[in-house]
């Protein structure tokens, strides 16, 4: 039986080369990740001021001025940095690449003697460092800045940011800990972070310290009421309920305890992926189960078909099992981007294709939908209704946006989704010392270092079609070692050939091993059926009850009014209609894979209630995938249809 147990392939081992994800690599490298820099630096009119780096410039004592923005404003800097490293590895660029050292140089000016950094305190309220844990988010902003050093590191080579993290990083585990100063983040970050420094640099202290953060929480539930606002006397929120904090910020039950998904999505996510990360890197059984058993209840009780979680505006949290409203729904980008990160984790303790069916559904909807397709507006909330008029109207559904901002005073997600795209290799690919895993079908190159050394190239033309070719290439002459293809589970129909001979193996969890002595040019062909899915909800699901979403491959499709006339709750897809798919170039779309079929709108005019049923008129529908809606007419849009 092949080891399954795995690790991320570096993202600098990794040159993409996809006919779908490329085009957004460059979009995000040409005109986002530009457009982001102007926008922290308030140079972009008629967007939400954000003032980060000049919040750093302040504080380096390069300008004067007060601090502005929110508590977390630093987040957004790291995240940026990030997203640059990645995009310097996928397409180099020396003028950014200077520019991003000077807002280096700035952090590191910044950066007290200690090694404490945090513009907010630094600035506004020094008096008060390290008081608040439960609001200040003054460890999330170093675990992203953590992260940002690592990455710009494995990018460019640079240390002079991973040394400034370095000493902040110390400051963090010489004060937390067992026998040290209790406590934990409110909002969970920095221990994935500490476990990513931990692995660059060996530091067994911060392996520890992540540790020390995860098992201690939940362990008091009332810790953050009864022990640390005591000690500080103050609140920063005062608006923010003891009983539902401890909810909030999953501190109700120790870690290995808490067997549901509950309180605010990201945080909770964040949490269970470095509850992975931990529990793979030593050996923990019982906190893999109960990485396991949270994983269930996500995905199957409480996640959306595009892969949004996190369902209610309360809290931006989860809420009750199969509670789905489609027109109410949080979703917010962040919390999918985290699932990825969530999945990918799993998948590096074990292969299972439930992970990597899940990591292809976020990154080809619930997180790709967060991008306007020009790069310059993002949403926060990603509904799957939304109702002109209402949306984003009325008070209930003030968060529903009908269309995508250009920015936000809390702008989390527009950075977190370039540095998740920027370094999508690492999503694509695994390996082992026995051999390699295929994750999803990204064309272009990777290098492992199993087996002496391999190349493998990727022909893809995934998603639209199912036709993926790898050729091997080992540096040794003749190389014994596994290739695991998945197979997605939305896939009933596949054909697998090694040197064009069809191969009979069965998937095993979602995986087909192919173990050979593989020699330079074989080749592994996949086709996968590409067929039109009606997707149906679990009966429990309310919102859904009675209705039909389409599926085409891993793409979610939905309806809009521009394609389909207004009032889009009186038609109906019909069971027994064929449905059609056609590649179209739109202007707005680009090159996408449209659905079409015959349905029929109900009419019921004038009375607001009648003993007539409604009049049925034939009607052509067309469906556009999900990720793509309100990219050309403001209106109205459904992914599930009455059927």
């Amino acid at each position: 039986m092949p080891n399954k147990k795995q690790t991320a392939l570096p993202v600098q081992n990794i040159k993409p080369n996809d006919k779908f994800w490329s085009p957004i690599q460059k979009l995000i490298a040409d005109v986002v990740i530009p457009f982001q820099e102007d926008v922290l630096r308030d140079k972009v009119p008629g967007v939400e001021k954000s003032h980060a780096i000049e919040n750093i410039r302040i504080a380096a004592g390069k300008s004067e001025g007060e601090f502005y923005g929110m508590v977390f404003q630093d987040s957004d800097v790291a995240k940026w940095l990030e997203a640059v490293a990645y995009s310097l590895i996928v397409k180099p660029d020396s003028d950014l690449e200077n520019r991003a050292d000077e807002v280096i140089d700035l952090i590191a000016e910044a950066q007290e003697d200690d090694g404490y950094l945090n513009t907010f305190f630094i600035l506004k309220e020094p008096e008060k460092k390290w008081q608040n844990l439960q609001e200040s988010h003054e460890l999330y902003c170093n675990g992203h800045m953590i992260e940002a050093a690592v990455a710009y590191k494995q990018a460019t080579g640079k240390d002079n940011l991973l040394n400034v993290m370095r000493k902040n990083a110390d400051l963090i585990c010489n004060r937390f800990g067992k026998d040290k100063i209790r406590g934990y983040p409110g909002h969970q970050e920095i221990e994935l972070a500490l476990l990513r420094l931990y692995r660059i640099t060996g530091e067994k202290m911060y392996l520890d310290t992540a540790k020390y953060f995860i098992d201690e929480r939940g362990t008091e539930p009332e810790f953050f009421h009864h022990v640390e606002a005591p000690n500080r006397g103050w609140v920063r929120n005062p608006n923010f309920k003891e009983k539902d904090s401890k909810t909030y910020t999953q501190v109700h039950a120790p870690v290995r305890e808490q067997d549901k998904a509950i309180g605010h999505a990201v945080r909770a996510v964040y949490m269970y992926t470095a509850m992975a990360d931990l529990a793979a890197e030593t050996d923990d059984e019982g906190l893999m189960e109960a990485c396991r058993v949270l994983w269930d209840n996500v995905t199957k009780r409480q996640m959306y078909i595009t892969g949004g979680v996190g369902a209610t505006v309360f809290g931006e949290a989860f809420s009750l099992d199969y509670e789905l409203p489609n027109d109410l729904i949080y979703g917010e980008t962040c919390a999918s981007i985290a699932m990825v990160f969530f999945a990918r984790q799993m998948l590096e303790a074990e292969a299972n294709g439930e992970y990597a069916d899940n990591m292809e559904k976020q990154l080809y909807n619930g997180v790709l939908s967060g991008m306007h397709l020009d790069g310059r507006k993002f949403f926060y909330v990603n509904p799957l209704e939304v109702i002109p008029g209402v949306s984003g109207t009325l008070p209930e559904y003030k968060h529903v946006k009908p269309e995508r901002p250009g920015w936000f005073n809390c702008a989390c997600c527009p950075p977190n989704v370039s540095r998740l795209y920027m370094s999508l290799g690492q999503y694509a690919w695994g390996q082992n010392d026995k051999g390699i895993f295929a994750h999803t079908y990204l064309g272009g190159s990777a290098h492992f270092d199993t087996a002496g050394g391999i190349d493998v190239e990727c022909e893809s033309s995934y998603p639209w079609e199912g036709n993926i070719k790898y050729t091997v290439n080992p540096k040794q002459k003749k190389a014994q070692f596994f290739f695991a293809v998945h197979i997605p589970g939305w896939c009933k129909k596949w054909v697998v050939r090694v040197n064009g001979k069809e191969v009979t193996a069965e998937p095993d969890k979602g995986y087909i091993y192919l173990d050979n002595e593989w020699s330079a040019g074989d080749t592994v062909e996949l086709e996968l059926d590409m067929q039109v899915q009606r997707m149906y909800s679990n009966t429990n699901v309310r919102a859904d009850a009675g209705c039909v979403a389409l599926q085409r491959g891993p793409i979610v499709y939905c309806f809009e009014e521009v394609d389909n006339g207004n009032q889009l709750s009186a038609l109906r897809l019909t069971r027994e209609a064929e449905i059609k798919s056609r590649m179209i170039n739109d202007d707005s779309l680009g090159n996408v894979v449209v659905l079409e079929t015959d349905g029929k709108r109900m009419t019921l005019e004038d009375e607001l209630y009648s003993d007539v049923p409604p009049k049925e008129s034939p009607v052509a529908l067309k469906a556009i995938p999900y990720y793509a809606w309100g990219n050309r007419k403001l209106g109205g849009m459904r992914v599930w249809l009455l059927e």
